[in-house]
């Protein structure tokens, strides 16, 4: 797209646009995006990287918080006569900058995956993605998937609906079973482009994690696969509706409070789905969510599991997967799990509500220094209109520490949301994770968290109760590790044992011997470092630590202490723990009280040492 060096005036950011001018910006938009669109498999690359360059990104003004920290006194040189051309020069970010631009070492980490060596880079501006690996990378790789090869006497291919990087997908009508005569949609992998191992493997996890997920009534209904000799096709609902970037497109980018709302809770109800079943989706974005029809209130059905992946519930992924505007940091660090797809939820709820992306800048690069180092914008219209619920959601959602970032169940739970017709808070792997910690904690510990869970107002309670009725207790009121195990498999599915979640509640095993009630379960399920994220966080942790001293602070030695947390006899205590008693009368101070409530973590012993 050719952009004038010169300064024009400054568009209206919510002018509404002609119809001549929605359809130029959507017939430029599907030059690069399509349902369906297939991600490079084995590469990882991040989807919107040719839209960086070639689309406007929305047929609207898009303003970014990381335009501050642009400079306008060095513009850096054009990349070639072209872009001199017909865009605007790069600008640099002022130094110091830190941390330096991680796309360096995404690259790098791409070039392993694709098998091409040095050579191979995120397409950046002008550059464009290669040939995945050359052929003798390819050469001995087994392609053969086990699927059936009966693919030509099932279906009768019509014409293509979208093609991608790596694929292509085409209409299709079956021929015989049970869906004769009945329109699907037959994604088609090319095996030619499956150039590495991991490549294959992607394949293969797309289908199993179909497979194992299907049923859920937000998520695109999966037939089958087959392969030949040249494709695997992956056989699945035909959702003719468009995609939701569509329907944003066409509103010039507004939806209501309501109407985002609406959306909201089909995406959050079908991430937590798949995030109880250990899957993380990896690539959520508008373009991966279709509609089933043309009507205006019709279901919206997530796609494209390309980039998806099993994880535990106490697992680290590190690979770099996602498109450019919607990863989140942690992505970009390397060390992330669920909370990744719930950053995403966010960028797509900021967009929904005032019409711009969050984290903008002109190539890949600046879009991860946005990512890593801004904040998102609240201050333009229309956020000063809007409730201060929404922005509170979307601000939990955008937390770039994901220890304090809200999870997809919690999310439901939030007042903006939770008061919509037919919302009901599904069960939250998220409670699973907090109730392990809190089982292997100390008495210490324990007596804190329930301190810090008598502060908690009737919104952070709301969440609690409904994640505690869904683990149904018994008629005293009390949980068990029977009714835990009964509440999960109720949500179970296949993709649970690719997860190894049932394994998981191996941690739990102490509620075998003995009864958890409400009061408990609150302590046991809160999470501190969301309760940090709340604006209100000191006014609960001084009422806890006055419950705390009143009742359960006593007069404790450093040994004593060092002992009850489980410290290594070769851990220096007295540098570790010295600041967390009080000097007046041995009891653990205020400072000593909030860590506790956190807990000791080996990166706060190294610290110390």
């Amino acid at each position: 797209m050719g952009i004038c060096t010169s300064k024009p005036p400054k568009p209206n950011p919510y002018a509404p646009f002609t119809e001549e001018q929605q359809t130029e910006q959507a017939l430029e938009k599907r030059h690069s995006d399509k349902p369906y669109e297939t991600p490079a498999r084995g590469s990882r690359r991040t989807s919107d990287a040719d839209a960086v360059k070639k689309s406007p990104f929305f047929p609207f003004y898009s303003p970014s918080p990381a335009r501050y920290f642009f400079s306008k006194k060095s513009p850096a040189p054009p990349s070639s006569a072209a872009e001199s051309a017909t865009s605007t020069p790069r600008r640099l970010f002022r130094r110091p900058f830190p941390p330096p631009s991680p796309a360096k070492h995404i690259k790098a980490f791409l070039a392993r995956r694709q098998g091409a060596g040095d050579a191979a880079a995120i397409p950046e501006g002008e550059e464009r993605e290669g040939g995945g690996g050359d052929a003798a990378a390819a050469a001995g790789l087994d392609k053969g998937f086990g699927f059936s090869k009966q693919f030509t006497s099932r279906y009768e291919v019509g014409e293509e609906v979208g093609r991608g990087h790596f694929g292509y997908t085409c209409s299709a009508v079956a021929k015989k079973g049970e869906l004769k005569g009945q329109q699907v949609a037959v994604k088609v992998i090319p095996k030619a482009k499956m150039t590495t191992a991991i490549a294959i493997e992607d394949v293969r996890r797309e289908v199993k994690i179909l497979r194992a997920l299907a049923g859920h009534k937000n998520l695109v209904q999966f037939y089958d696969a087959f392969e030949d000799h040249d494709n695997v096709y992956i056989a699945m609902e035909l959702c003719e509706g468009g995609e939701l970037l569509d329907r944003i497109l066409s509103r010039g980018g507004k939806y209501s409070e309501d109407e985002a709302k609406a959306v909201m809770v089909q995406i959050l109800n079908f991430v937590t789905f798949c995030h109880l079943q250990g899957v993380v989706h990896r690539d959520l974005k508008p373009e991966n969510f279709l509609f089933t029809s043309k009507d205006e209130h019709s279901q919206l059905k997530a796609i494209d599991f390309g980039l998806s992946d099993f994880v535990r519930p106490d697992e680290r992924l590190n690979d770099i997967v996602g498109s450019a505007y919607y990863v989140a940091p942690e992505v970009l660090h390397r060390s992330y799990s669920t909370e990744a797809d719930v950053w995403s939820i966010g960028v797509i709820a900021y967009i929904l509500l005032c019409g711009s992306r969050p984290f903008w800048a002109r190539t890949e690069s600046g879009i991860f220094r946005a990512v890593l180092k801004a904040d998102p914008s609240f201050e333009e219209s229309p956020w000063p209109s809007l409730s201060s619920e929404a922005k509170d959601f979307v601000k939990r959602l955008l937390n770039k520490d994901p220890r304090k970032r809200m999870s997809a169940a919690q999310a439901l739970s939030h007042p903006w949301i939770r008061n919509c017709n037919d919302v009901k808070v599904p069960l939250d792997i998220h409670v699973f994770r907090t109730m392990k910690a809190y089982m292997r904690s100390s008495s210490l510990r324990k007596a804190a968290l329930r301190a810090l869970s008598k502060t908690l107002t009737g919104d952070e309670l709301f969440y609690l109760k409904e994640q505690f009725a869904l683990l149904e207790p018994n008629k005293n009121g009390s949980i068990t590790l029977d009714s835990v195990k009964t509440a999960l498999m109720k949500n179970a599915t296949d993709a649970m044992k690719d997860s190894r979640i049932p394994d998981f509640l191996s941690s739990l095993n102490a509620l075998q011997y003995r009864r958890m009630d409400f009061e408990e379960f609150c302590a046991a399920a809160l999470s501190v470092y969301q309760l940090e994220a709340l604006d209100r966080w000191e006014q609960h942790a001084r009422s806890a630590y006055e419950i705390f001293d009143k009742g359960g602070n006593r007069a404790i030695v450093i040994e004593e202490l060092a002992s009850e947390l489980g410290l290594s006899p070769s851990v220096p205590v007295h540098a570790v723990l010295h600041d967390w008693i009080r000097q007046t009368d041995g009891k653990l101070s205020f400072l000593g009280f909030i860590k506790l409530l956190h807990g000791v973590s080996s990166r706060t012993l190294a610290k110390a040492q």
